[in-house]
C-alpha cells in the first residue's frame, strides 16, 4: 500500500496524539508526561528496543527491518514547548497557563511516532532506523545533553536527520537548501550603570538610559559597518527595562539581545564586537557597562550530498513541483545542529501553510500536514536502508 495512503488512514489517530501533546505542554527538561507518552507508544508499536532517560527526557527507539543487517539512521523530532499563554482559539489549546507549543513540537513528536508505527508494522528495510524524541530544544541543552550520553555510539547511528515546519510555506510542500540553513545564535544580556538623580538636574547624573539609547543605536554598526554586506548577520535589542518614575533618573538600566549569523566565523565574531562598542559608549558617557555573553550556538548545516538526498526523497512524496531545494535559511537558532556536528544528515522544513508565525501565541501546527511528513519520514528510512 502505498505510503501516502497508509498515512491518511492513520491520520485521525495521530492528529488525537498531537493535540493531546498540544493540550499538555512541558517544558526543556521537565518532559515527564511528555516521555511517557511518547514511550508508551514505541512500546505498543513493537519497537525492538525503547529506551527513556538519555538526556534526561530523551526517549529513543529502535526498529529492525525484516532484510537482514544493514546500515543505522537516525530520526529526530522535539518535544518541549514554549513559556508563552497561548491565544490560538482552537478547541485543543493548552491546558496550562504560561505553557504552550507555539512552535510545533507536538506536531514533530506526532509525525515521528506515526513513522515509527508504519515502519514498526512493515520493517521494508535493511539495517536499523532509530527515532529520537528529544528535549529542550528551545532552550538549548537537549541534544548536547543526548550526544553526551553516547547517543551516536550507543545506538550506531550513521547519519541523522531532522524535520521542522514552516509558516508561510505551503501545506504538502517541503523545502531545504545546502550548507547553513538555520543560523547560529548568541545571547546577551548587558547592564548599564550610572549615578542616578533627579530628572530636573542631570548634570549631576550619569544618565544610564542615555547611554543605553547611544548603545543601541550604536550596536547596529556591527551590521551596518563593521560586516561584510554580504554576509548574513542580525543585531537585535530585545528588552529595555529601565526606571521607576517620571521624575528620577536610574541608577542602572538592563538590556537583553541576540546576535544571528550563518556563518560561524561572523557568529563567533560578534562577542568582540559587542564587547568593544560597550567600551566605547561606557567612555564616552562615563558609565559603567558590564556583559554577560551566551554562545554562539552552531549553525545547522546541510551538507550538499544530503540536502540533495533529503530533496529526492521529498520528491518522491509530494511532487517535484512542490518541493524548494534552495530555500532561504532563516536566522533563527536550532539544537539539533549539533547532531549534525556529530553525524552527517540533513534538516527540513515541512509547510505548515498559512498559519500564525513560530512562538507567536495565536500559533497552531497544521494537521493537514501529517501525511506528508509521516510519508517523508518513511520514504527517507527505505530508501537510505534499501537493501543491498
Amino acid at each position: 500500500m502505498p505510503i501516502l495512503n497508509r498515512a491518511s488512514e492513520m491520520h485521525e489517530e495521530i492528529v488525537g496524539w498531537r493535540r493531546h501533546l498540544h493540550q499538555n505542554p512541558e517544558l526543556g527538561f521537565d518532559l515527564a508526561d511528555t516521555s511517557a507518552f511518547v514511550a508508551d507508544r514505541l512500546r505498543a508499536f513493537g519497537c525492538d528496543e525503547v529506551v527513556t532517560g538519555i538526556g534526561r527526557t530523551g526517549v529513543v527507539g529502535v526498529i529492525r527491518g525484516r532484510h537482514g543487517a544493514g546500515r543505522t539512521v537516525g530520526l529526530r523530532a522535539d518535544m518541549d514547548a514554549l513559556p508563552l499563554d497561548e491565544r490560538s482559539g482552537v478547541s485543543h489549546a493548552s491546558h496550562t497557563a504560561g505553557r504552550m507549543h507555539a512552535c510545533g513540537h507536538d506536531g514533530h513528536t506526532a509525525m515521528l511516532l506515526g513513522a515509527a508505527k508504519y515502519l514498526a508494522e512493515t520493517r521494508n528495510f535493511a539495517g536499523s532506523v532509530v527515532v529520537v524524541f528529544q528535549p529542550a530544544e528551545e532552550i538549548g541543552g537537549g541534544a548536547r545533553e543526548m550526544l553526551a550520553e553516547g547517543l551516536m555510539e550507543r545506538f550506531g547511528i550513521e547519519r541523522i536527520y531532522g524535520m521542522h515546519n514552516m509558516p508561510g510555506i505551503p501545506l504538502g510542500h517541503f523545502a531545504i537548501c545546502d550548507g547553513p540553513i538555520m543560523g547560529a545564535p548568541a545571547k546577551f544580556s548587558i547592564t548599564i550603570s550610572g549615578r542616578g538623580g533627579h530628572a530636573a538636574r542631570p548634570h549631576t547624573t550619569i544618565d544610564p538610559i542615555l547611554a543605553g539609547a547611544q548603545l543601541v543605536t550604536a550596536l547596529q554598526t556591527i551590521v551596518s559597518r563593521r560586516t561584510d554586506p554580504l554576509a548574513s548577520v542580525v543585531v537585535t535589542i530585545t528588552k529595555v527595562d529601565a526606571g521607576t518614575a517620571y521624575n528620577i533618573i536610574p541608577e542602572k538600566i538592563e538590556l537583553w539581545g541576540t546576535v544571528r549569523a550563518l556563518r560561524m566565523a561572523d557568529a563567533e565574531a560578534g562577542k568582540e564586537q559587542v564587547t568593544a562598542v560597550c567600551a566605547g559608549v561606557a567612555a564616552a558617557t562615563g558609565a559603567k557597562i558590564e556583559i554577560d555573553y551566551e554562545g554562539p550556538y552552531p549553525s545547522t548545516v546541510n551538507p550538499p550530498q544530503e540536502a540533495r538526498f533529503s530533496a529526492q526523497v521529498a520528491q518522491e512524496v509530494v511532487g517535484a513541483d512542490r518541493v524548494d531545494a534552495n530555500v532561504k535559511p532563516s536566522m533563527a537558532g536550532e539544537d539539533f545542529a549539533r547532531m549534525l556536528a556529530a553525524r552527517p544528515g540533513s534538516f527540513i522544513f515541512i509547510g505548515n501553510g498559512d498559519s500564525a508565525e513560530l512562538h507567536h501565541p495565536a500559533y497552531d501546527f497544521a494537521d493537514e500536514a501529517i501525511p506528508a511528513g509521516v510519508s517523508y519520514w518513511v520514504r527517507l528510512t527505505e530508501t537510505a536502508l534499501a537493501p543491498r
